[in-house]
């Protein structure tokens, strides 16, 4: 019989502490990675009960490995936000094999290499689930985040720590000091089935698919929740680290597999495009009967060097790719076409759909993109569809099956005016999109405005989300962004305090406004692209707010560049990726007295931080370069690349502000504008020893 916890020496603690989390970890290991359990839920809870009753007589005995740090906390409020030290990028999608070819020709174009020269290439399945990153110090997991919208994630490792597949600490040796590892959080198969049977056992609402039931049950307040779910964790990659021990992603890869992760077994290394697409098609083949859902597969160049030179392109790296399963599909009825009308004033068509099911998610909206587009496809309201859904991309419809169209089915007429405001919708020349003229007067724009203001790649505040915005606007809480920053001052003098709000209360309105104090302070790029400027999308914030660096620099700038004879402007044109559209846009945009009156008001509510360049030492950080001739030893794009991630900006031409050109053989009118404004010139081999290639 065991003795009381009470009666214990500090000594038999000691020992029991550590004989009870040994036999606690093996049981984990049987229930989580082997899907074995050797004991009853109710024995391994006596268990954990003993451990944890020592535990609070006796703190000190709690290490960070101990399994009593899987059940984590006290449920939270919230979840703190958690910079990443190096992004979490997205990828961009293949969709069938001459895509994948294309990605694989941009990578040798981009290295400069030759067309019979091999590029290995990873592949591996993609698992359909939600992308954490863990951080170790000294061997010791000390931090778990999400991804959230690359640069920022929520704090999630006390629901973490419950996760069997995620060591503690690392097994084995060789690993570095500083280390995160990257992965997938999933839920198998038969986990959702059981989690299903147990919501229906309980009265409760069944979960869609297993990747939402992996999201919610990570962001579960209760980490005692969490840890009941069975939740796994494949590794595929890492960020952080003080030491890569590896030339190659396969070989990291199988490091990170020695100190104690779930790698996946389907990896492979293919030096062929012919090997690439065979493994695509033998894990399409094998999809139905693997343990987890995947919905593609993902190659990365092999070759961490090569990695290194590609760096990425917008949130995305240039050296990898996810190559997407074939659509599902399914047929069903349009029962109607709705427009609406987004922030920019652009009418798009929606087919209101009979709901239908494709690929698990029942599908009620396709979209039909344009008048063009219902024009080609001859869609009516009556008519059968066919409609495909391909991962996280908005349903369409992909044809009309005619022999089952209505007698009296006619053709859909465009609107030519917008249905909100009622304002004249014209078509600029070139463009497939009509826009209604009504600019602010409008209301749909201005709650589309808001939404994205909103939106995660913007401020991201938490609990503002599309319904809310439209209430607050319909109640008249919120008009211009500014307002969103008072809501807890207006709330004070409100004749209906928002505690008392249907689908509100006390604690969930205190959330919100600390939600929204919580996002005062912005970076630049995410300023400017919360504004919703017309091209003016992250990748182009992110150019601007690297050129100017401060929104006053930035006002300034664009004050000036109205006068399109000015040197302002003639700057403003050569930031490298910024064509006169963009341009145009931005100056329409900040020309306006009521667009400047709202940017006015908002920076009177929130603080914009100035762009931070890539940390760097090198002889260009902070410099202007411009790139002329040809560049035999690397392509144009790998250079512009280079420069920038050692923290260079780079100009489409020569100015006075140009700090360096770097020219090669057939340089002209640049190197002449060079030489004659007195600018320092070098060649492409000066170039590559400046930037230690």
């Amino acid at each position: 019989m065991e003795r009381p916890v009470d009666d214990l020496t500090l000594e038999e603690a000691g020992g029991e502490h550590a004989r009870l989390a040994d036999e606690i970890r093996a049981h984990d290991e049987r229930y989580y990675n082997k899907d074995a359990p050797t004991v009853s839920d109710a024995d391994y809870d006596a268990l954990r009960a003993r451990l944890l009753a020592i535990e609070a007589k006796f703190p000190d005995l709690i290490t960070p490995d101990s399994p009593s740090q899987r059940v984590g906390v006290a449920p939270t409020s919230g979840f703190a936000k958690v910079r990443h030290a190096r992004p979490m990028l997205s990828l961009g999608n293949a969709f069938d094999d001459q895509d994948v070819t294309d990605f694989i020709d941009r990578v040798r174009r981009f290295l400069g290499l030759a067309a019979d020269e091999a590029v290995d290439i990873v592949a591996e399945p993609k698992i359909d689930g939600l992308s954490c990153s863990l951080r170790y110090e000294g061997g010791t997991l000390v931090m778990a985040a999400t991804r959230g919208d690359g640069q920022e994630g929520e704090d999630v490792t006390a629901n973490v720590r419950t996760i069997g597949d995620i060591p503690h600490t690392l097994k084995g040796e060789g690993w570095p000091d500083i280390l995160e590892v990257r992965g997938e959080i999933y839920m198998t198969k038969p986990d959702f089935l059981k989690l299903n049977e147990a919501q229906d056992a309980a009265g409760k609402p069944r979960y869609a698919n297993p990747r939402n039931s992996a999201a919610g049950s990570l962001r579960q307040l209760d980490p005692a929740i969490t840890r009941t779910r069975r939740l796994r964790f494949f590794a595929w990659g890492w960020g952080d680290v003080s030491a890569v021990p590896a030339e190659r992603q396969s070989g990291m890869m199988g490091s990170i597999a020695s100190w104690g992760f779930q790698v996946n077994e389907e990896l492979k290394v293919c030096d062929t495009i012919d090997k690439v697409l065979e493994v695509y098609r033998r894990i399409g083949e094998i999809r139905a009967s693997l343990p987890y859902d995947i919905d593609g597969v993902v190659y990365k160049v092999d070759r961490l060097d090569w990695q290194e030179r590609l760096g990425m392109v917008s949130r995305a790296p240039r050296w990898a790719i996810a190559h997407k399963f074939a659509a599902e599909q399914a047929q069903t009825v349009v029962n109607g076409i709705d427009i609406q009308v987004g922030r920019t004033g652009a009418l798009t068509p929606v087919a209101k759909l009979e709901p239908v099911t494709v690929g698990g998610v029942v599908v009620q909206n396709a979209t039909l993109h344009n008048e063009d587009e219902i024009r080609r496809k001859d869609v009516r309201v009556g008519d059968t569809v066919i409609v495909q859904r391909a991962g996280d991309v908005i349903p369409q419809i992909v044809a009309v099956v005619l022999e089952k169209r209505p007698e009296d089915a006619a053709p859909y007429e465009f609107p030519m005016v917008c249905p909100v405001c009622g304002s004249h919708a014209e078509r600029e020349e070139g463009e497939a999109v009509r826009r209604c003229t009504g600019g602010l007067i409008c209301e749909a724009q201005r709650v589309e405005r808001l939404r994205h203001f909103v939106s995660r790649d913007a401020f991201d505040i938490e609990g503002l989300g599309e319904k809310q915005i439209a209430a607050f606007w319909r109640d008249k809480r919120i008009d211009a962004p500014a307002d969103i920053f008072r809501l807890a001052e207006t709330e004070k003098t409100s004749l209906k305090r928002l505690e008392f709000t249907e689908g509100w209360g006390k604690t969930s309105a205190a959330n919100l406004f600390a939600a929204i104090d919580a996002r005062r302070t912005i970076g630049l790029d995410r300023f400017l692209y919360a504004l919703g400027i017309r091209h003016i999308g992250q990748e182009n914030a992110r150019i601007l707010a690297r050129h100017y660096l401060s929104i006053g620099a930035l006002l300034d700038a664009v004050k000036a560049a109205q006068d399109t004879e000015s040197e302002a402007w003639r700057d403003l044109l050569n930031v490298d990726g910024i064509g006169p559209k963009v341009a145009k846009a931005l100056l329409d945009f900040f020309g306006e007295d009521h667009n400047l009156a709202v940017v006015n008001d908002l920076l009177g509510e929130i603080t914009v931080t100035d762009f931070e360049p890539p940390q760097s030492e090198s002889p260009v950080a902070g410099k202007t370069l411009v790139f002329t001739g040809t560049l035999e030893k690397m392509s144009r794009d790998e250079a512009k690349a280079r420069a920038q991630a050692m923290g260079a900006k780079v100009a489409g031409s020569v100015s006075k502000k140009t700090d360096l050109v770097i020219a090669g053989p057939g340089a002209g009118s640049k190197l002449a504008q060079a030489q004659s404004l007195g600018v320092e010139v070098i060649d492409e081999d000066a170039w590559i020893a400046l930037a230690g290639l």
